[in-house]
């Protein structure tokens, strides 16, 4: 998986085991800073598996993910 154009990722550190066996130990893994993503503004749609979910941040500094 690559970063989209523009956005920064870096693979993030193992810590050990995945958590809850959700993540195979050879996945590797990215990581997004939410300025990058969101581009200045406070909402992003993204794309995954046909359907459009998006991603907004809040007045307190929290991000919220929705469909």
């Amino acid at each position: 998986m690559t970063a989209p154009t523009g956005i920064l990722a870096r693979p993030l550190e193992h810590a050990g085991q995945p958590a809850h066996g959700t993540l195979a130990s050879n996945v590797h893994r990215q990581q997004l800073d939410s300025t990058e993503l969101l581009r200045g503004g406070r909402c992003v749609e993204i794309r995954h598996n046909g359907e459009v979910y998006r991603l907004q941040a809040t007045r307190l500094g929290k991000l919220i993910l929705t469909k």
